[in-house]
């Protein structure tokens, strides 16, 4: 059973000393207190029902085929949400100037990428860790110390994990490695901070969310090739993070472009006729045939894997080792979303080292 999330946000906090989240005398990491006993006893149980919206995702282990898609209310309900799962909207603008270190944030993906096909996670998980990864630092100053950045890769994976995986990854588990200085209650203690400055919106609707919807609408609800499709579509949707063009688009809208990628390369369907099979009254079309062209662009300079490649396991070592590739940056304007939930005015950020 599911555990309940209804206690308040103040019964989780933890005691507040002269400390804080992360030290500031060197790169060493200090006792910084411990963490409520209602804290363990939410995040520390066995398992965790899955929320069904992110459909033929089940688990993160499996791909199933002939569950029933989404009806068009729902289908508008999720497109209205997915505004409060992005990133600020001037991220993209502050990668670019150099506001940001994309340099770091890669690092810390590439971190998350290697531990999650390390544990054999599934797919969603690694969208939400890296999703998490992308909010964060649009709403919080970056970590400034190579290992504070990592510190909140650890929590972003243990958060995804926990939200998506049947078997919920166990802190000391993953404090190996380059990871073994930290403990378990500084682990906890960042993944409560990430909790608050996300405002506990962690089970996101993600390009998985419309996936299924969008392949069985542009196949006319033929599903006899949606397994193989499905595998690929999930190696391009996990390959929007390699780079930040993808940051510009809202989840449906990649979501479309790679069922209209994915159909285009397996039955010649062209852009057009995918755009108009799809109804998609919600998602500009406009945005959507411009996703659909920079997945094309990078996949012709050989960023993503080539459709003539050997077929792909449907395990998530095998969707990860297709879809790490390189995309290219330009100055793609930063994608807007009128009712996003997400502002990032400076008076409101806080440098970690401050909390």
């Amino acid at each position: 059973m599911a555990p309940s999330f209804d206690c308040s946000m103040s019964s989780l906090l933890c005691a507040e000393d002269d400390s804080s989240v992360f030290g500031d005398d060197g790169d060493e990491v200090f006792d910084y207190g411990v963490v409520t006993e209602e804290f363990d006893d939410i995040w520390h149980q066995g398992k965790h029902q899955k929320n069904n919206q992110n459909m033929g995702f089940y688990g993160g282990k499996e791909i199933l085929i002939g569950l029933p898609l989404p009806s068009e209310e729902f289908l508008a309900l999720m497109i209205k949400k997915e505004c409060e799962h992005l990133p600020a909207t001037d991220y993209l603008k502050r990668l670019k100037n150099g506001d940001l270190d994309l340099g770091a944030r890669q690092i810390a993906m590439d971190w998350v990428k290697k531990v999650h096909a390390r544990f054999n996670f599934g797919p969603l998980s690694l969208y939400l860790a890296l999703n998490y990864l992308d909010r964060f630092l649009s709403v919080h100053e970056q970590p400034e110390k190579p290992w504070a950045m990592h510190l909140l890769a650890i929590a972003c994976l243990t958060l995804a994990a926990k939200m998506e995986e049947t078997e919920v990854l166990l802190i000391q588990d993953i404090l190996v490695g380059d990871s073994k200085s930290f403990k378990a209650k500084h682990v906890q203690r960042m993944e409560l901070l990430v909790l608050g400055e996300l405002k506990w919106r962690m089970q996101a609707v993600t390009p998985f969310s419309f996936l299924d919807y969008f392949l069985e609408k542009i196949g006319g609800g033929d599903q006899s090739s949606s397994s193989s499709s499905i595998t690929r579509a999930t190696q391009l949707i996990l390959g929007t993070f390699k780079g930040i063009d993808f940051l510009e688009y809202r989840p449906s809208e990649i979501a479309a472009a790679v069922a209209i990628s994915v159909a285009g390369a397996a039955q010649a369907v062209d852009v057009e006729t995918a755009i108009s099979a799809l109804l998609i009254q919600h998602v500009q079309k406009d945005r959507v045939i411009k996703c659909v062209e920079l997945l094309k662009e990078v996949s012709s300079l050989g960023d993503f894997p080539s459709a003539s490649a050997p077929s792909v396991p449907q395990s998530p070592i095998g969707v990860l080792d297709a879809a790490c590739f390189s995309c290219k940056t330009d100055d793609a304007a930063v994608g807007s979303c009128a009712n996003s939930s997400h502002t990032s005015p400076v008076a409101k950020k806080r440098r970690l080292e401050d909390l």
